[in-house]
C-alpha cells in the first residue's frame, strides 16, 4: 500500500491525495483545483500527475474548490466511480462547481476578447455541462456512520468544523491480514467557531494527513472580529467616506461575515451604510446553511431563539445580475462590498478591487489565508503595484488583514485535534496543505508533543507504508 500527495503539498492548494492498495484498488482523497500559484496555475490544473481513469472511488472532506473544484474534470476524462460526502458537503458541491463552470467560462471569454488574432483560444477546464455529469456521481454519508467501499475497505466521516458538511477521514484497509488505519483531516476548524460544532474527536490512527495552513500560527490574540470590522468599517466609509471591499470565499468566510455584521447591529454599533454581498454564488450557499441549522454550535441555536436570521441586518442586498454589479462602481457612496472569491483570484470582487484600488480613500480588507502569489497575496505583502486581466494598478487604498476570520485552526487547534490519540502509536504524520516554512515549524511542534516520525512530502512524491 501506498499514498501519493497530488497537491496541497508544500502549497495550500489542489488538494488530492491517493492511497493505493496492493490489489490496485485507488481511493482518492479530495480533488481540489490549484489556485494562486502565479503562472503555473493553469499548466498545474491541466495535469493531475494521475490517469483518473485508475481512481476507483473519491471521498471528499467539503466543498471548497481547492479541495473539489475539479471534480468534473476528472469525470470528464473517464472517473465513473461514487463520490462520497457529508449532505451539506453535496449541497455546496452543487452551486459551487455550477457556479466555477460558469466563471472559468466567462473569464475565457473575457481574456479571449483581449488576446491578439494570431493567438490560440483560451479555454476553460471544464463546462456547465460537465459539473452537472459528475454531481450526479455524488453519494451521501452521515458523520460516523461506516460505509464499506470494498470487502478490504471502510471509511466513516468525523466532523471537521471547518465549514458546514466538513468532515476527517478515517479509512480502515485490511491487506494481507493485518489492518491499517489511515485519517485524513481535511481542513480543520477552529474550536470556539463562530458559528459551527468544534472538531470532533476520532479513533486511533496509524498514519495521519494533516493540515498544517496555521502550523506556526495562533489566532486567539487578535481581538474580537466584530470590533476590528466595525473600526475599519467606520474609518473607511464614515471618516473617509470611502469603500470597504472584501474579498470573501462564498462558503463560509461570507456567512461569519454576514454574522459578526448581524452582531454589531445586535449591539447597536453597526455603521449606517449599505453593505452590499456581490456574488449569487453567496446568496445560494448562505441559504444552504440556512438549511442546514445541525451545523450551528450552541452560542448560535441561542441566538437564533430571538434572532430567526443570523445573517441579515439593515442596508444588507444580495446582488445577483452582473448588471447591478457594475453599478457598484458608478455609486461614490460609501459601501461595504463583499465578494468572492477569498484570495480574490477569481469572481466579481476582482473588479471591484480593479475599479477601487487607486483611490486612497478606500480600504481592501482581507479576512483569511491567501496564498502567497495569488493577487490577495500580494495585496497582504504590500505590493506598490499590483496586474489585474493583464493590466497595471498602484495600489493607493489602503489593505487591512483581520487574521482572526481564518476558517482553519491555529497550531493549538491542531494539537487538540490531535489530542485523541496516543502518538506512540501514531507511526507517521504527513503534512498537507500548508507553506514549506510553516510546515517545518510545525514539525517541531509535533515532535515535541511526541510525534516523532513527521514528514513533507513533495508534489506527486510517493510514500510505501509498513
Amino acid at each position: 500500500m501506498h499514498i501519493t500527495f497530488h497537491g496541497a503539498a508544500r502549497n495550500v492548494t489542489g488538494t488530492k491525495h491517493i492511497v493505493q492498495l496492493n490489489n490496485g484498488t485507488t481511493i482518492l482523497l479530495d480533488c481540489g483545483m490549484f489556485q494562486g500559484m502565479g503562472d503555473k496555475t493553469d499548466d498545474m490544473n491541466e495535469h493531475f500527475g494521475f490517469n483518473p481513469l485508475q481512481i476507483n472511488h473519491l471521498i471528499l472532506s467539503h466543498a471548497h474548490i481547492d479541495h473539489c473544484g475539479l471534480i468534473p474534470k476528472l469525470v470528464a476524462q473517464g472517473f465513473e466511480g461514487q463520490i462520497f460526502c457529508t449532505a451539506p458537503t453535496m449541497d455546496l458541491a452543487r452551486i459551487l462547481l455550477m457556479d466555477s463552470a460558469r466563471i472559468q467560462e466567462q473569464d475565457a471569454e473575457y481574456m479571449n476578447r483581449k488576446r491578439k488574432e494570431n493567438q490560440a483560444p483560451l479555454t476553460a477546464l471544464y463546462t456547465e455541462e460537465q459539473a452537472i455529469d459528475a454531481l450526479r456521481l455524488f453519494k451521501i454519508v452521515d458523520y460516523n456512520q461506516e460505509v464499506e467501499i470494498t470487502p478490504q475497505v471502510k471509511f466513516t466521516l468525523t466532523d471537521a468544523g471547518h465549514v458546514i458538511g466538513s468532515a476527517a477521514i478515517h479509512l480502515t484497509i485490511v491487506e494481507n491480514e493485518k489492518e491499517t488505519r489511515i485519517t485524513f483531516s481535511g481542513d480543520v476548524g477552529r474550536y470556539g467557531d463562530l458559528l459551527l460544532r468544534s472538531p470532533e474527536p476520532f479513533s486511533q490512527s496509524d498514519y495521519i494527513l494533516l493540515e498544517s495552513t496555521y502550523g506556526d500560527s495562533l489566532h486567539k490574540d487578535l481581538g474580537p472580529i466584530e470590533d476590528a470590522l466595525q473600526e475599519i468599517i467606520h474609518h473607511t466609509c464614515i471618516e473617509k467616506r470611502g469603500k470597504v471591499i472584501i474579498p470573501a470565499f462564498s462558503v463560509g468566510r461570507t456567512q461569519e461575515l454576514l454574522f459578526a455584521l448581524n452582531t454589531l447591529e445586535l449591539q447597536g454599533t453597526l455603521p449606517d451604510v449599505n453593505y452590499y454581498v456581490d456574488s449569487p454564488l453567496s446568496d445560494k450557499a448562505t441559504q444552504v446553511i440556512k438549511d442546514h441549522p445541525e451545523v450551528y454550535n450552541k452560542e448560535v441555536a441561542e441566538i437564533m431563539k430571538t434572532d430567526h436570521d443570523v445573517f441579515s441586518f439593515k442596508g444588507l442586498r444580495f446582488i445577483e445580475s452582473a448588471e447591478e454589479s457594475k453599478s457598484l462602481n458608478d455609486d461614490a457612496r460609501p459601501m461595504v462590498i463583499i465578494s468572492s472569491s477569498g484570495m480574490a483570484e477569481a469572481g466579481r470582487v476582482r473588479h471591484h478591487i480593479r475599479n477601487n484600488i487607486d483611490n486612497k480613500k478606500n480600504t481592501i480588507l482581507i479576512v483569511g489565508y491567501c496564498e502567497p502569489n495569488s493577487l490577495g497575496g500580494r495585496l497582504v505583502r504590500g505590493d506598490k503595484a499590483i496586474h489585474i486581466f493583464g493590466d497595471e494598478y498602484a495600489v493607493k487604498a489602503g489593505v487591512e488583514v483581520i487574521k482572526s476570520m481564518s476558517a482553519h485552526g491555529d497550531y493549538e487547534d491542531l494539537l487538540h485535534f490531535l489530542s485523541c490519540q496516543d502518538p506512540k502509536e501514531v507511526k507517521k504524520i504527513f503534512l498537507v496543505h500548508g507553506e514549506y516554512d510553516t510546515q517545518q515549524n510545525f514539525a517541531e511542534k509535533l515532535k515535541e508533543n511526541g510525534f516523532n516520525d513527521v514528514v513533507i512530502p513533495y508534489q506527486h512524491q510517493r510514500v510505501d507504508l509498513e
